[in-house]
């Protein structure tokens, strides 16, 4: 199985780059009371060092937004992963407790201020692409049944025509939901030459963290002079 970025969006986003990890036999149903403490300690600490300053203000959230704006997106209607996430986080004060791999990811995505995905490599049929949109590819918003087409050119997440998160780094559909089954998972993490230092501190603090949990990691990145990871 392979991860590839279409050049395409390093011609629209020179900068971007990607880490990437690959973890196998997870035990996602065991509770963990550590991951639930460490999600709500990322949660108090982000509140208080931004409890005046709105999501869209923080300067590593504005390299995705101007991003957005590069690939014919705008942040204003359509908010990255990573700003909904800080937005929520600082509007409420609270991120639900998911599962683990979840509670982790979303941890540690407010710790770096890092967009992730987990996607279920079981549930994947095919590469992992991150490309432009066609007329076959078809998106199950999170929570519906029926498939929606996105529009043509659009930058997606996808496996064949399986659309994962449209919009980029927007939103997972029904069909990325991560739960209890999970046993292997594909977890990019999206960002920039600007930010590649946070990247890779996230990229190796996960790591760590499903090591110490017996689960089995490999790693790899992608740039505009490598744009495919095999696993």
């Amino acid at each position: 199985m392979k991860f590839i970025v279409d050049k395409e969006l390093f011609n629209l986003i020179p900068n971007v780059c990607f880490g990437v990890i690959i973890a196998h036999d997870i035990d996602n149903s065991k509770e963990y009371p550590e991951i639930e403490s460490f999600l709500d300690n990322e949660i108090e600490n982000i509140t208080k060092k931004y409890q005046d300053v709105k999501a869209k203000e923080i300067p590593e959230i504005e390299l995705y937004r101007e991003a957005f704006r590069k690939i014919g997106i705008n942040p204003n209607k359509y908010m990255s992963s990573i700003e909904a996430l800080v937005t929520r986080t600082l509007k409420s004060k609270m991120v639900p407790h998911i599962n683990p791999l979840v509670d982790l990811g979303n941890a540690l995505s407010l710790k770096y201020i890092i967009p992730l995905g987990i996607h279920d490599i079981d549930k994947v049929k095919g590469d992992i692409e991150v490309r432009p949109a066609t007329k076959e590819d078809r998106f199950i918003p999170f929570g519906e049944t029926e498939s929606e087409t996105p529009d043509e050119g659009e930058i997606i997440y996808v496996s064949g025509n399986d659309v994962r998160t449209r919009r980029w780094i927007w939103r997972q559909g029904e069909n990325g939901k991560v739960d209890s089954s999970i046993k292997n998972a594909f977890i990019p993490l999206d960002g920039f030459i600007e930010n590649k230092e946070s990247i890779l501190s996230l990229q190796e603090e996960f790591e760590n963290k499903l090591k110490n949990y017996g689960i089995k990691c490999t790693k790899g990145f992608i740039d505009k002079d490598n744009n495919m990871f095999e696993f």
